[in-house]
């Protein structure tokens, strides 16, 4: 018999109104049957989650009808007009990919494309790096890759003794995501203070502490760079006390860098906290993401890197990231790795990026500067150099949740409600506008613990 004999017997079974398929056929269709209702009652009993906060604001955002509204809340790099920006060198490589007629759509391997997983491990570590001990796979971005390596640290990493889960400590705060993903990945998810609000800057000496007290052989997760949401990162004198004080207590270190090249507008020098690591001796997990510095951020393209102790290591440690991989997401999306192997392997393309990326660097840096400027022009008595210290795409301005919410119940201004303003939102036709808000809303109030 074909399948379509098959086919035609279940036509036929479905129009007669006596045949016992049809009628629970048709019963299964009805929403008010019991034979529905018996098979879906477990959905009536899961209760709604929570919205994600920052897309929530977005979508609060694109739904308000003021002509005023502005939004300071997205993580996503913009022009002086507001508008998304695809980089110039990015556009060229993609017009390249489409006019090659050898690429074609075919499953990357489970590691992805080793090519573009080579190039964005050298533009991380260095191009005089040894790559040999590496081992290196191309992810879903950043998030994939804290996914992947947080799923490796929870099964390899020894429990340090009387715990029954292996504890990762994070900045207070962090990205709000971190949170969620090593929870996930079945990790004791702990705190380490960072950002003390009495000054709005890098608490040092706090996290000095709380490094110190956590158990030998926990996992700390460290910013590689422009420190989300606060900006502040440690001095190169800090870092290299940071290093000494987790090789004393034998801890892991998984750096996450997402903002490489767009921090400062330099690569290499974005990139020196994590290179000094390494060359320390710690052997660490990166995960690298090329959603904000080479505006990739739909593309899903990063890598999760080990750094083992010899080419060996690299082998096992490979093979055991590749079946963490497979049961996930099987391979990675090809268009965006492709990009980034278009653009790093053409010493053109390569300029060409160097200079986007300084320039969505200057253009954060002198909205960074202008803001301040404006706030002591339109009348604030508020001490706001700490905005001008701090590095990278958001400012933590040290505004109250109760600031915050005022700011876009009045003013049509959406932003996180922890005081962290995207410059990147900003442009010379509403950083006035934004400015006179802010300094209603604080005049006159602390914007300090």
């Amino acid at each position: 018999m074909s399948i379509s004999f098959f086919s035609k017997l279940a036509l036929a079974l479905l129009a007669t109104a006596q045949s016992p398929f049809a009628t629970y056929a048709f019963a299964m269709m009805d929403p008010s049957s019991p034979a529905t209702k018996l098979h879906s009652s477990y959905l009536s009993s899961i209760p709604e989650g929570p919205p994600d906060a920052i897309l929530g604001i977005a979508e609060a955002f694109k739904s308000c009808t003021d002509e005023r509204k502005v939004n300071v809340c997205v993580g996503a790099y913009r022009d002086s007009s507001g508008k998304p920006w695809i980089l110039p060198s990015v556009r060229k490589a993609e017009e390249r990919l489409l006019a090659d007629a050898s690429v074609n759509k075919e499953y990357a391997p489970i590691a992805g494309d080793a090519k573009y997983v080579e190039l964005a491990l050298g533009f991380a570590y260095g191009a005089d790096q040894d790559l040999s001990s590496v081992a290196g796979v191309q992810s879903l971005s950043g998030t994939g890759a804290c996914r992947i390596g947080g799923h490796f640290l929870a099964k390899f990493v020894p429990k340090p003794e009387g715990l029954d889960k292996v504890p990762i400590y994070i900045p207070d705060p962090t990205w709000g995501n971190h949170i969620a993903i090593f929870k996930e990945c079945g990790m004791d998810v702990r705190r380490y203070r960072y950002y003390n609000a009495a000054t709005n800057r890098l608490n040092y000496d706090g996290l000095i502490e709380d490094l110190k007290s956590a158990p030998d052989g926990s996992v700390i997760l460290l910013h590689a760079c422009a420190h989300n949401p606060t900006g502040c990162d440690p001095t190169m004198d800090q870092w290299k006390a940071i290093s000494e004080l987790i090789k004393a207590k034998s801890h892991h270190v998984f750096f996450d860098s997402a903002y490489q090249g767009f921090a400062s507008g330099d690569a290499e020098a974005d990139a020196a906290a994590l290179r000094f690591f390494v060359a320390e001796g710690h052997r660490i997990l990166l995960a690298q993401s090329f959603a904000k510095n080479f505006g990739l951020y739909g593309e899903r393209t990063g890598t999760l890197s080990v750094v083992c102790n010899s080419p060996e290591e690299r082998s096992a440690v490979m093979s055991q990231l590749k079946l963490i991989i497979r049961p996930m997401y099987s391979s990675p999306p090809i268009h965006g790795s492709s990009i980034v192997k278009t653009v790093l392997t053409d010493e053109g393309l390569t300029g060409e990026y160097y200079g986007n990326c300084k320039e969505m660097a200057e253009r954060i840096l002198s909205m960074r500067v202008k803001l301040v400027e404006v706030l002591k022009k339109v009348g604030s008595t508020h001490d706001w150099s700490h905005v001008t210290e701090q590095i990278g795409m958001f400012a933590y301005t040290g505004m109250s949740s109760d600031m915050c919410d005022q700011l876009t119940s009045k003013y049509s201004i959406f932003l996180t409600r922890d005081g962290r303003i995207s410059l990147a939102g900003l442009n010379d036709g509403n950083i006035e506008y934004v400015a006179k808000a802010i300094h209603d809303v604080t005049d006159g109030k602390k914007i300090t613990a």
